[in-house]
C-alpha cells in the first residue's frame, strides 16, 4: 500500500489534503529522527519508561493534526507503540468546575486555564502509561459541544506504550511573577477580576500540579503562533469544523444538544481566558523547545529550529 493509503484514515478525519503529506514528511523529519534516535538509545529493561513528547501550541494552531500525525507515522511507518493524550480530556466535568467557580472564583468555571484540569490524575494516568507493561487504561474524553466529560466514553489504551504523545494549549507554560500578575491585561481581567485573585488561583496551579506535570514531558515542541491575535480566526474556524461535523447551525445551536458550540461572540469572550498564558508562552517557551516550528497567520510553518538538543 503506497503512502496515502496508510494515511487515509488519518487525512480524512482532519479534513486535509493528500498534499499534507508531502509538508510533514519534509518539516517533522527531525523530530521523527530525534524520537527514534531516543528509543533506540533506551535501554529495553522492565524499569524502562515511555518517551513522552509534549506539544504546546495556542487554540487552534494544529496540535491535535500534529500528534495525531507523529502517533500514525510512528505506528504505522515504524511500528512503534505510541498514543496521542490531550490535556483538554482532563478537564474537569461541568459540575466540577461549577463548584470551583462557587468557592473560588466565577472565572474557573468556563474550561481552559490552570486549575480547570484534573492535573493529578493526568500525572496518574500518564505515568501509568510510561510505565506499566502489560493490560489497558482507560483515559477520560471530553466533549466540548456538551462543555463535558464524556463518562461512557473513555479513551481505552492497550499496553504497553513506547511513545506517549501529549499535547495542550498551555503545556510548559511557566508561573509569572507578583509583578507581572498585577495588571490587569484585558477587559475580562479588568471587569471580572478587579483583585487578582482569578489571575493568583490560576499562577498557582501552574506553580504546583502543573508543573509536576509538564516535568514528566522528555522532549518538547512548540507550534509557535506570530501574534496572540491570530487565536481568535483560528478558534473560530476550529468550532465551525465541529459543528459542521455534527450537524449543528451555530445560529440554532439552543435547538441541539450541543448548544455549548460557540458562535463568534463567545469565542472572543472565550479566548480572553487565555490570552495572558498563552502571550507569556510566546516571549518564555521557544528557547526552550527541543523543536520549534514558527507559523505564519494562515497557520503554515515558515521556520523549523532546535534551540535546545535533544540530551
Amino acid at each position: 500500500m503506497n503512502k496515502h493509503g496508510l494515511y487515509s484514515d488519518f487525512l480524512q478525519h482532519h479534513q486535509l489534503p493528500a498534499a499534507y503529506l508531502v509538508q510533514a514528511e519534509q518539516w517533522f523529519a527531525p523530530l521523527i529522527s530525534d524520537v527514534l534516535s531516543q528509543i533506540i538509545a533506551t535501554p529495553k529493561t522492565q524499569t524502562s519508561k515511555a518517551l513522552v513528547i509534549g506539544i504546546n501550541g495556542c487554540q487552534g494552531s494544529g496540535k491535535s493534526t500534529l500528534a495525531d500525525y507523529l502517533r500514525t507515522t510512528l505506528v504505522l511507518m515504524h511500528n512503534i507503540e505510541t498514543v496521542s493524550v490531550s490535556l483538554d480530556d482532563f478537564y474537569l466535568t461541568k459540575a466540577e468546575r461549577q463548584a470551583l467557580a462557587e468557592s473560588e472564583h466565577p472565572l474557573l468555571s468556563p474550561r481552559g486555564v490552570p486549575g480547570t484540569h484534573d492535573a493529578a490524575l493526568a500525572i496518574e494516568l500518564i505515568c501509568k502509561l510510561a510505565r506499566q507493561k502489560e493490560g489497558s487504561i482507560a483515559l477520560p474524553t471530553f466533549d466540548k459541544s456538551r462543555d463535558d466529560r464524556d463518562e461512557d466514553q473513555p479513551h481505552i489504551i492497550n499496553l504497553p506504550v513506547k511513545v506517549i504523545i501529549l499535547e495542550g494549549w498551555c503545556l510548559g507554560a511557566e508561573p509569572q511573577t507578583h509583578e507581572q500578575l498585577a495588571t490587569p491585561l484585558n477587559d475580562l481581567e479588568t471587569e471580572q477580576d478587579q483583585n487578582g485573585q482569578w489571575r493568583a488561583a490560576v499562577n498557582q496551579a501552574l506553580a504546583s500540579d502543573y508543573a509536576a506535570l509538564f516535568g514528566l514531558v522528555d522532549c518538547w515542541l512548540m507550534l509557535k503562533a506570530p501574534a496572540f491575535n491570530c487565536v481568535y480566526q483560528w478558534r473560530l474556524e476550529q468550532e465551525q469544523k465541529m459543528a459542521a461535523k455534527l450537524g449543528v447551525d451555530i445560529l440554532n445551536k439552543h435547538q441541539s444538544e450541543h448548544s455549548d458550540i460557540m458562535d463568534a461572540e463567545e469565542i472572543q469572550h472565550f479566548i480572553s481566558h487565555y490570552q495572558r498564558i498563552t502571550e507569556h508562552g510566546l516571549k518564555t517557551l521557544p528557547n526552550k523547545m527541543h523543536h520549534l516550528y514558527e507559523l505564519d497567520q494562515h497557520r503554515n510553518i515558515v521556520r523549523h529550529s532546535q534551540p535546545v538538543a535533544m540530551p
